[in-house]
């Protein structure tokens, strides 16, 4: 759509040279015919190296906003973005799309319902009410059991095995709030990828993100009832415990392992080879590699277990 019409919508002045924006994205990705937003301080630094034709900013930061991008001046510009989502999200489906692509050896069951666009590699096993979106993408050999669900666009690399009743791609739990109290939703319009040798239990959620990929690397294993929340990253060949889930844009390194019932605040950023035990609550990011933590608020393994043993003495 033409910039002319989004400046029109979010009801900001226009007086600029206009131009086709294609889509939205974050303001270290989006490119010159996209449109992206920035809603804190803390990110004038990816203000200044944007690439979006356009940025919805606040009054307080648009003199951060390069020359060779546009300001759209609003005054929430979180709650600007939502609006503006919904006119960039695609179709759930597309019948006009061509069939889907079945590769050779391939079982799919006839009780599953398999999306136009969509591509399924060679020797895969699909079974009954297994729901694969539009153009989502399914790699050699790989196994999805009962009642799977694989949105539009998200692909899912071979030698995969996906347990009963998960759900890839359903929307983030993203919404931004006014200053009455309103909700307004925020179209999560990028998808989730899984890398090779990806195993995930049942009961899974892996949400996919507002822009961009959430990513599930090459070999991680995620036990049942899990949740990954959008635009996590999960390091190849770490573990996921039943019970354990991460909030948004959380990014783990290589063999992370996650106890039962832990879970992971936003926006953090985890070593490779650390280690939680059952039930921590990870509320800061981990710099340092290989070592293994518990409790809430999260210490060192070998700090909480001499506190429970002080703790015991107290009530004794």
């Amino acid at each position: 759509m033409k910039l002319s019409a989004i400046a029109s919508i979010l009801e900001c002045e226009y007086d600029f040279k206009d131009i086709e924006i294609n889509g939205m994205n974050a303001l270290q990705d989006a490119e010159v015919n996209e449109v992206s937003f920035v809603a804190n301080s803390k990110y004038i630094k990816d203000i200044q190296t944007t690439k979006a034709g356009a940025v919805i900013v606040p009054a307080s930061l648009v003199e951060h906003i390069p020359n060779n991008c546009v300001a759209l001046v609003v005054e929430d510009s979180y709650w600007s973005m939502a609006i503006l989502s919904k006119y960039f999200a695609p179709p759930i489906e597309n019948e006009e799309l061509p069939g889907a692509l079945i590769g050779e050896g391939s079982k799919i069951s006839s009780k599953a319902e398999i999306a136009n666009g969509s591509r399924i590699g060679k020797n895969c096993t699909i079974l009954a009410h297994v729901y694969i979106g539009c153009e989502a993408v399914i790699g050699n050999n790989t196994i999805i059991y009962p009642n799977v669900t694989v949105y539009r666009d998200c692909h899912i690399g071979s030698d995969c095995i996906i347990h009963s009743n998960t759900a890839i791609g359903a929307d983030g739990f993203g919404f931004a709030t006014s200053a009455q109290g309103e909700h307004k939703k925020i179209y999560q319009n990028g998808n989730v990828v899984i890398g090779d040798d990806v195993e995930i239990g049942s009961n899974v959620s892996v949400d996919r993100a507002v822009f961009g990929s959430t990513r599930i690397n090459k070999g991680v294993r995620i036990d049942n009832l899990v949740q990954i929340g959008h635009n996590c990253e999960i390091g190849e060949y770490s573990v996921f415990v039943a019970q354990s889930g991460s909030a948004g844009s959380t990014k783990l390194g290589r063999n992370v392992v996650v106890g039962g019932q832990s879970a992971f605040a936003g926006h953090l950023e985890i070593a490779p080879f650390s280690t939680f035990a059952a039930r921590s609550g990870i509320t800061k990011n981990i710099t340092k590699s290989g070592l293994t933590f518990s409790g809430f608020p999260l210490m060192e393994h070998k700090l909480w277990l001499k506190l429970q043993v002080k703790i015991a003495r107290l009530l004794k």
